[in-house]
């Protein structure tokens, strides 16, 4: 919290009500339209006027900052966890278990995690910090026999873009349906009895292109 933070006057109570209402009314509005939902619709679902909403908030990125700061922070704790765990395989499943459960529980922090939204800093710290924890525990996966030896960083990061896009949908079809896929996907990546792979892996160049041509953001970009 920055020192401007800290000498703001506290809200008064009918303030920090309409805060409040705000601040539910977007995360159920972005939980159902994602994060491009009108502004319009989120004053409206909290039962007030526009001049309200940027009474409190000054912009779409500062009211986005303000719903999903708790859950990008949980997702970079849960990178770091991942990173201390001594079995690289375990730490890599369980930190794609997590942001998984998240695209699939709200469609607004998936439509976050892979789009660019300027302005909103738990955003902009989470994309570095997620491609250096997949990184990281790729490498350790590699050294310690646990991954196929000629899967990269861009590989797995191409393929969890293109899974995520669909876990909302197999979401919506049957509550955990998804796990379903990320468990068939991370078995392909494991060093037993796979087949050598028939193409070479995307440059970091390449992979950007491919990324943005499936509507993501790729994960360096900050």
């Amino acid at each position: 919290m920055s020192g401007n933070e800290d000498r703001r006057p506290p809200l008064r109570r009918d303030a920090r009500r309409n805060r409040d209402m705000l601040l539910a009314a977007a995360r159920a509005v972005y939980a159902e339209q994602g994060v491009d939902a009108p502004l319009d619709d989120i004053a409206r679902r909290a039962g007030v006027g526009n001049a309200t909403l940027y009474r409190h908030f000054a912009g779409r990125a500062a009211l986005v900052e303000a719903v999903f700061s708790d859950s990008l922070t949980a997702v970079l704790e849960a990178g770091e966890e991942a990173r201390r765990n001594a079995d690289a395989w375990a730490g890599l499943t369980g930190y794609l278990e997590h942001i998984f459960e998240l695209l699939a529980s709200d469609r607004g922090a998936g439509d976050l995690m892979t789009t660019a939204v300027e302005g909103v800093p738990s955003l902009e710290a989470l994309h570095p910090h997620n491609y250096e924890t997949i990184d990281t525990l790729l490498r350790r996966a590699r050294r310690q026999g646990a991954v196929r030896g000629d899967l990269t960083t861009e590989d797995l990061l191409f393929l969890l873009a293109a899974l995520g896009r669909a876990v909302p949908a197999a979401a919506a079809a049957a509550p955990g349906a998804w796990r379903r896929y990320l468990a068939m996907s991370l078995d392909g990546l494991r060093a037993s009895g796979g087949r050598p792979l028939p193409a070479p892996p995307l440059t970091p160049e390449q992979f950007g292109t491919a990324v943005r041509h499936l509507g993501c953001r790729p994960p360096r970009d900050g």
